[in-house]
């Protein structure tokens, strides 16, 4: 679906830069998407720019696993467990500003390989 997705935006648009969550987050996701942009980085000389997946959601708590989350505070992310679940929606800002992303583009892995 990622693949035809930006096959639509790129005949519609020219692509110059793409902005995106580094996680933290699914491991496989966050492999999937790294790859596929990086490949399009590459193949397409399009420009990278990531932030956490708190940027993306109100700073609010992130589903690791079961009852344990992923939670930024003063700018570290860390594991907390919750007896209920959160409820996070994330989305896409109205503007996005450079200065809030990074040419730091390597995955959030935060917690060990289960």
């Amino acid at each position: 679906m990622l693949p035809s997705l930006f096959k639509e935006i790129q005949d519609s648009f020219t692509c110059q830069r793409v902005f995106f969550a580094k996680g933290p987050g699914s491991f496989m996701a966050i492999k999937i998407t790294y790859i596929f942009l990086r490949t399009l980085e590459i193949a397409k000389g399009i420009e990278l720019f990531a932030s956490d997946g708190f940027y993306f959601n109100n700073n609010k708590p992130i589903r690791a696993m079961r009852k344990m989350y992923f939670v930024k505070k003063d700018d570290k992310i860390e594991t907390q467990f919750f007896d209920e679940e959160v409820q996070s929606e994330f989305s896409l800002p109205k503007t996005i500003k450079l200065e809030d992303f990074s040419k730091d583009i390597e995955p959030l892995y935060i917690l060990p390989a289960v």
